[in-house]
């Protein structure tokens, strides 16, 4: 009789473009060099181990692992179960990848991840490698499918998946999302088991980097933000403070050359009793690796100075616009003047600011995006970047765009240049998206090559030398595409 502990589990991310960062929340090869830990995989993974399941997490991407050898080394460990990440930009790739799969061994393959999660019904007929699609949280839903592998469970039990049956749909009923997140086992140990620290990269972390979160969902209802309205929930679950802290000792103990912490929560200080208090335990451990988070302009003073205090060296914040009726429009649920007064309050506390800003929102105009720059120069952030809005299966914004006509993609390779890079696939009333990613372009340029910002970035580096290394590592692919533009052909990049 089999056992669960016979069983075999592959997490796939899978070969595509080289550096191609399919976890973050728009996924692509990205101009900065980006490049982000599959965390989702190896919660599952973590998941899987701890039930004593047999289970590898490989990341094709990051290790350069092309297509003829992904297929040689599945052979070779003959999982009874295949879990592929597959989002929207890469999902025509990712189903010729469970198709190859399923030519060279017999297995069972299911797909997990936004797109899946958004389209579960269109993604199963596009394919007949598919044996199902995990919708939303799927870390004890991959569980349960390696107990029906095992022949433990039926598939009609497992809450959370949908499959083909003679040839309908069938979709169990939804799963709950995890309440109890310190029931998870911690994503580092995944890491230093199946990955390569100095593979991943994000500009707003210094390098090397460990990204971990505290916590899953947002509280805020943006019409764009994929994770919330396709996987986590627009409410904030979140891991006790030691639970983390736990996991960050465990980071600096067995990564001794990571020289920072990412917490990709969607928004880490969405709870300010509960951020200060994870603040506050921080010091009192004697934590003391720099950190970076992800950040709304919502945050007051008190909480941004806690947060410089327990080591946050950076935070990424959507400022996304400097038109206060675009920001109503897209439910961002902030205002122009706490964008100046968060920034007042971010340099007061000694915190550095990645700005995020977008144009191609409905009701865009020449003055709304002229608008928006003169923000951005205004609020002078240690970076930022400037892009169309990117819009998402599984989005209001999405299917706004949808039913607006809005929308330029034929199909979802669309999402991505010839080079694996973002493409513009939206417009306006008043501009097409080749004049969107000009704008962008043009933008960009007049945000990085103003003298009193290149004078500031080089006294920076100059007063703290830890820059240098994250700094160089960006602007060694960033600068070729500053003065490059977006454009070969027809194409659109970001």
């Amino acid at each position: 009789m089999k056992k669960l502990s016979d069983e075999r589990v592959l997490l796939l991310n899978a070969p595509y473009f080289k550096k191609f960062s399919r976890p973050q929340r728009s996924p692509a090869v990205t101009k900065s060099g980006t490049l982000y830990y599959p965390i989702w995989l190896a919660h599952a993974t973590g998941v899987l181990l701890q039930a004593g399941v047999q289970a590898e997490l490989w990341d094709a991407p990051a290790r350069g692992m092309g297509f003829q050898e992904l297929l040689a080394r599945i052979v070779g460990f003959a999982p009874h179960l295949v879990i592929m990440d597959v989002v929207t930009p890469s999902v025509e790739n990712d189903l010729g990848v469970a198709a190859a799969i399923k030519e060279r061994i017999k297995t069972k393959i299911f797909a997990v991840g936004t797109h899946p999660s958004a389209l579960p019904e269109e993604t199963l007929r596009s394919t007949e490698a598919l044996d199902g699609v995990c919708i939303g949280e799927y870390d004890y839903t991959v569980l349960d499918l390696a107990r029906w592998v095992a022949g433990e469970l039926a598939l009609s039990e497992i809450p959370g998946i949908a499959c083909l049956e003679d040839g309908q749909v069938v979709r169990t009923g939804p799963r709950a999302p995890i309440e109890d997140l310190d029931q998870l086992p911690f994503v580092a140990p995944i890491y230093r088991k199946f990955l390569r620290i100095k593979d991943y990269f994000n500009p707003n972390a210094l390098y090397p980097m460990v990204t971990i979160n505290s916590g899953r969902g947002c509280p805020n209802g943006c019409t764009f933000c994929v994770y919330p309205q396709t996987m986590h929930g627009r409410r904030y679950r979140f891991r006790s403070p030691e639970n983390v802290i736990e996991e960050m000792e465990y980071v600096i103990t067995h990564f001794p050359r990571a020289r920072s912490i990412f917490f990709e929560d969607d928004t880490l200080p969405a709870n300010k009793d509960r951020c200060i208090e994870f603040c506050e335990l921080v010091q009192k451990r004697g934590i003391k690796i720099p950190w970076t988070a992800n950040c709304r302009v919502d945050v007051d003073y008190e909480t941004l100075r806690a947060m410089r205090q327990a080591g946050c060296r950076m935070v990424c914040v959507g400022f996304e616009s400097g038109e206060q009726s675009l920001l109503d429009a897209i439910h961002k649920g902030t205002t122009v003047e706490m964008m100046h007064q968060f920034a007042h309050d971010a340099r007061r506390a000694g915190i550095l600011v990645h700005g995020c800003f977008m144009v191609g929102l409905p009701g865009e105009t020449p003055e709304t995006m002229q608008k928006t720059l003169d923000i951005a120069i205004a609020l002078s952030p240690d970076t930022a970047q400037f892009y169309p809005v990117m819009v998402y299966p599984g989005t209001e914004m999405y299917e706004q765009y949808m039913r607006d006509g809005l929308l330029t993609a034929r199909k979802y390779s669309d999402w991505l240049t010839s080079e694996g890079l973002h493409n513009c696939v939206v417009r306006t009333s008043e501009f097409s998206g080749e004049e969107l990613v000009r704008w962008c372009d043009e933008a960009r340029k007049r945000f990085y090559l103003r003298p009193g910002y290149i004078a500031r970035k080089a006294l920076q580096m100059v007063r703290h030398p830890s820059e240098i290394s994250r700094t160089k590592k960006a602007a060694k692919t960033f600068f070729r595409y500053l003065f490059r533009g977006s454009f070969r052909g027809k194409e659109a990049d970001r």
